[in-house]
């Protein structure tokens, strides 16, 4: 009985502890229920509110955004590059026949080429169009199957460089055939029967390209292509387009034998018939082509290169003038995102370069040659400051050139590193050769073959408003498109706020799990920014000023600066996205982050380039001052983003900002511009024989001994000069008379001194002033004066 009694206590007992369970277990599973469906619904509301801030992606960022590469750009998103990956993946080197091309074909150009007759008959001689033509100038990257030369990008890049430091004109017109030409597309995209006929007369030289996108209200949104419409249709059996078309400021369409055209494609009647697509394509037009007009110049400033406009009213373009056939009907986007990245990150870079190496080669010869109160100018406080912040904006040119042409050799085309390129290094450029104005000042105003610098100061703003002008560039593209394609969880996130009503759940769940990636990104930035501040804060206050002389703590000192500008932009990058899609309409704000984002990505490219070339004997000096440089331009846009942070939540992002970024306010700003000494350092290098001078002027060209040229006369002249110096000086402390190979010397470097301040003078500047019995009108009008006074002479 007692057995019986415990066994029914024990089901009882059981049975009330299933019921508890029981009953447990359905309590946490409608908790859990509720839970997830308050979650889902705040997922919900969020992802509906953030979607009705942002506006559609039009069909230009949306072709954009799928196109070209990303790489290193994401790294500084994402607040923490690396250096080392930099100095791993990327080394820019040329072949031996690069090398050779380079010595030899490029200076024997450069003499054919009179920089100053090219400029006043806005053309080259047959016998320098020939050269390039015979000699592969214009087929630097076509295949060698095919006739090219086959080089790299830095090969290019460095030929550009030095038709750069000779004539402004050559290097503009070489670039574009090998950057923007229809050449390398025609390798990669081409049909056989296209590339069987146009590549070997690219090759040759028979065809010149060009290539058409731009129109007069297409501006800086080439994939609008206004006025540039074509219609498909189907004539005689043949399917092809019949296109208007309305092109400006096209470089080499005045003397193109062939032309890539950007079209808009429509196909009302339906006859592609799932073989291609609408939108941007690309035709291939020989000058002959029925109805296609080409030949009207436009004048861009002083510049000779050619220019022009590319017209056309109802043409028929066969679809086998398509560039790659019907299958390629609507990509032409991606074909020219391959061509922009060469033009805006490479070629346009490369003449900046080339102005740098032969600024601070004849221009700090220049100011050793000339004297001014007895005493060379280069010995002026404001000439040494205009000279250093040359030279260093030249180091930054050239290392971040080398930088961009290896990754583009690396198979990348990284549209936001290219635009900053592009952008920041003309930009340097047009500085660069104003510094220079002013040191030669008035020889850089009196044009004639002693000018150097007068074709490149007019040609320079020319680089900065083709392939998107700069204020476009840095205002929105940059960070724009950055922001979108570089952010390492951003692309998704607006992709979900795209999606259609119907598939409105799997957005809600790519949109969540997103958007809690850019707030913990955001997160760990702001820690980074934090500790990173204070970190570099200390570290540049305990720093000695001659702590660059050990090279090595030179990139350690610097890469952790820069580590720390990369998380304080990550961390400002992250707060736009409070913006929501107003960001697109704060232009002031994001050409700041793009100067941050610029100034840290060359900051970068300069450690690169240090490491490189590190054994230059005063390397270090001038890599100290471009990187004091470009740490305080980080520094100052993003502090002016801070103060102006836009939209309702600015207050709150400027606070967050400036806390994670500044938290002890202006003590951890701590970037200041280069010393007076180190100023001083730089200036002397540039303006005395030295390797770093060497290291400049290796990529100048230098017209053979006896050839009257004036930059090649200035950097000879600097060591015969400087000599003499010396001499009389040493003379005036000894107090003694020179000997008689001391007199000599100092007699050689004066006469080179007379010879080099000599500025052009001509007996008449127009063909009226030149014709015989020709008065200029001022002086009729004196002799019409004087005639009818009594008194007509003094005495």
């Amino acid at each position: 009985m007692l057995t019986a009694r415990r066994t029914s206590v024990v089901k009882s007992a059981s049975g009330m502890a299933a019921r508890i369970l029981g009953s447990t277990s359905s309590q946490h599973t409608e908790q859990r229920r509720t839970i997830l469906g308050i979650s889902k619904s705040l997922d919900q509301r969020l992802y509906r509110m953030a979607k009705g801030v942002m506006p559609p992606i039009s069909k230009t960022e949306e072709i954009a955004l799928g196109c070209g590469t990303i790489g290193f750009d994401r790294d500084i998103f994402s607040g923490n590059p690396s250096l080392k990956h930099l100095q791993d993946t990327y080394q820019p080197k040329l072949s031996a026949e690069e090398q050779s091309f380079l010595d030899n074909e490029v200076n024997t150009l450069c003499s054919l080429i009179n920089d100053h007759d090219v400029a006043m008959q806005k053309d080259f001689t047959k016998e320098a169009w020939d050269y390039m033509r015979d000699h592969g100038f214009f087929a630097l990257k076509i295949p060698k199957e095919w006739g090219g030369k086959a080089f790299s990008t830095h090969a290019v890049s460095q030929i550009l460089v030095k038709l750069g430091t000779h004539s402004m004109d050559a290097n503009a017109t070489v670039a574009v055939p090998n950057s923007l030409g229809p050449g390398e597309l025609l390798a990669g995209y081409g049909t056989d029967a296209q590339k069987e006929y146009f590549l070997p007369r690219l090759a040759d030289g028979t065809l010149i390209p060009c290539f058409g996108l731009t129109g007069p209200h297409s501006g800086s949104d080439a994939t609008s292509l206004i006025q540039s419409d074509c219609v498909l249709e189907e004539r005689n059996g043949q399917l092809g387009v019949v296109a208007s078309f309305k092109k400006r400021y096209i470089t080499l369409a005045p003397v193109a034998g062939v032309v890539g055209l950007g079209l808009n494609l429509s196909d009302p009647k339906g006859l592609l018939k799932g073989k291609g697509e609408e939108g941007f394509t690309v035709a291939l037009l020989e000058r002959d082509h029925p109805g296609l007009r080409m030949g009207p110049r436009h004048m861009p400033l002083n510049s000779a290169f050619m220019n022009g406009t590319v017209e056309g009213d109802e043409v028929w373009i066969p679809m086998d003038n398509i560039l790659g056939g019907q299958e390629c009907c609507g990509v032409g986007w991606k074909m020219f995102v391959e061509c922009l990245a060469e033009g805006r990150g490479v070629s346009l870079p490369a003449g900046s370069a080339g102005a740098g190496r032969a600024i601070v080669g004849a221009v700090g010869a220049y100011a050793r040659v000339r004297k001014q109160f007895r005493v060379p100018i280069a010995e002026f406080g404001g000439i040494q400051e205009a000279l250093s912040t040359a030279g260093s904006d030249a180091l930054i040119t050239i290392a971040g050139t080398d930088l961009m042409n290896a990754i583009v050799d690396n198979h990348e085309a990284p549209m936001v590193v290219s635009s900053i390129m592009k952008q920041n290094c003309t930009e340097r450029g047009r500085r660069m050769v104003e510094h220079g104005m002013d040191i030669a000042a008035g020889s850089a105003i009196c044009r004639g073959d002693n000018n150097y610098l007068g074709n490149t100061y007019m040609g320079l703003p020319i680089a900065i408003t083709v392939e998107g002008a700069n204020i476009m560039t840095r205002s929105f593209q940059i960070i724009g498109q950055g922001l979108t394609r570089c952010h390492p969880h951003m692309l998704e996130l607006i992709q979900s706020l795209q999606a259609p009503k119907e598939e409105e759940d799997k957005a809600i769940a790519i949109f969540t799990k997103q958007f809690y990636k850019v707030v913990n990104h955001g997160v760990s930035n702001f820690a980074r920014s934090l500790t990173r501040g204070v970190g570099a804060t200390v570290s540049t206050a305990t720093r000695s000023k001659t702590a660059y002389t050990d090279g090595n703590k030179l990139v350690d000192y610097h890469e952790k600066q820069l580590l720390r500008l990369s998380a304080n932009f990550a961390l400002t990058a992250d707060l736009c996205f409070t913006l929501g899609g107003r960001l697109k309409f704060e232009e002031l704000l994001m050409g700041r982050l793009a100067d941050a984002m610029g100034a840290i990505f060359l900051g970068y490219a300069t450690l690169h380039h240090y490491s490189r070339q590190k054994g230059v004997e005063g390397l270090e000096a001038i890599t100290e001052h471009a990187m004091l440089r470009l740490e305080k331009e980080a520094q100052d846009a993003l502090k002016e983003a801070s103060d102006n942070f836009p939209g309702p939540l600015g207050p709150v992002a400027s606070t967050v900002m400036k806390l994670g970024c500044f938290p002890l306010g202006s003590l951890t700003r701590p970037y200041q511009a280069p010393s007076d000494q180190l100023t001083k350092e730089v200036s002397r290098m540039i303006t005395n024989p030295s390797e770093l001078r060497d290291f400049f002027t290796d990529g100048v060209y230098m017209a053979p001994e006896g050839v009257a040229h004036q930059v090649s006369d200035l950097i000879r002249a600097l060591p015969i000069c400087v000599e003499a110096d010396k001499i009389a000086s040493t003379l005036r402390r000894e107090k003694r008379e020179p000997t008689s190979e001391e007199v000599d010397k100092i007699a050689k470097a004066e006469a080179i001194r007379d010879v080099l301040i000599q500025v052009d003078a001509f007996p008449h500047l127009t063909d009226a002033e030149g014709q015989e019995g020709y008065v200029r009108p001022a002086l009729v009008g004196t002799e019409e004066r004087l005639s009818s006074l009594d008194r007509k002479k003094f005495a």
